[in-house]
């Protein structure tokens, strides 16, 4: 309605229209609508893709680390760990991994490192080195030679001299061991053996062993101390070297002479001597220390 006043005319409208067209004049333009299809929004407000309560489409990492998850507790439920040769819990809880010496916090990270290019690299080197140790283990079954079973006829005879060098006070000995009836083109054989190699008697370490064998002989072994013996001295000849062997064919006898070494000379000290030369003496011209008294 129109109302008259003396000063002008004016025009009265509602107090709601008034607020609107206030606003509407001053407020910015709107802005246009994003064109992602990410963070589009539909009629309700909410992002494209997510549902009511949730917090938004996850990100590619985020992805990564639940698939990794799901993978991990899929794998524990179908692999055993225990029959894992190179898994191990250690006293502090974790976890390790005994071919590539890592350590892990929890059992679905060693899973993970399982299905690594590491770990996948050391096995492939592990079974290369097995099988090359296989075919070298082959090549020496394949080498050794096959024991002979042969039947034993008993002891052969023998002769044990003792003797001692007057000179060095070395002690020898000389055994001569006869094998009448023994196999055609074969050599008699000797080793010696120390006492705990034997399961006869009770070690001694004082004492060892000295083997003669030859088929189709039994073997037989000589004790004697267990002391150092000169080997390979001189020339290979009876009587000219302190350890020989010697085998004749014609009287089927074979002789071994060995030599201990003589015993080490024990060092006596000399009692230390009282006299002194730079002690003053009574005569002056005897010594220059007796003017410096």
């Amino acid at each position: 309605p129109l109302r008259h006043h003396s000063s002008a005319w004016k025009i009265e409208l509602p107090p709601l229209t008034l607020a609107i067209s206030f606003i509407s004049r001053f407020s910015p333009p709107p802005s246009p609508p994003s064109l992602s299809p990410s963070h589009s929004t539909n009629m309700f407000g909410r992002t494209a893709g997510s549902k009511p309560g949730s917090a938004g489409v996850a990100s590619a990492s985020q992805s990564n680390v639940d698939r990794r998850s799901r993978l991990a507790q899929l794998a524990l439920e179908t692999i055993d760990l225990e029959k894992d040769p190179y898994f191990m819990k250690n006293h502090i809880g974790s976890y390790e991994c005994k071919l590539c010496q890592t350590i892990h916090v929890t059992a679905e990270s060693y899973l993970a490192h399982t299905q690594g290019r590491r770990h996948q690299q050391n096995m492939q080197k592990r079974a290369l080195r097995e099988q090359r140790n296989q075919g070298g283990s082959a090549v020496l079954a394949q080498t050794k030679v096959a024991v002979r079973k042969t039947v034993k006829i008993g002891r052969p005879g023998y002769r044990v001299i003792k003797a001692r060098d007057a000179e060095t006070n070395q002690l020898g000995l000389t055994f001569q061991v006869e094998y009448p009836e023994i196999e055609e083109n074969f050599i008699p054989r000797y080793r010696f053996m120390s006492a705990f190699e034997q399961r006869v008697e009770t070690p001694d370490k004082d004492y060892q062993y000295l083997l003669f064998a030859a088929e189709p002989y039994e073997t037989i072994a000589f004790k004697i101390p267990n002391k150092d013996i000169e080997k390979n001295v001189g020339p290979e000849n009876p009587g000219e070297s302190k350890f020989w062997t010697k085998w004749d064919e014609h009287a089927k006898v074979f002789s071994l002479e060995l030599n201990f070494k003589p015993p080490k000379k024990e060092f006596v000290q000399r009692e230390k001597s009282t006299y002194n030369a730079m002690a003053p003496k009574d005569d002056p011209k005897s010594n220059y220390a007796y003017f410096n008294k």
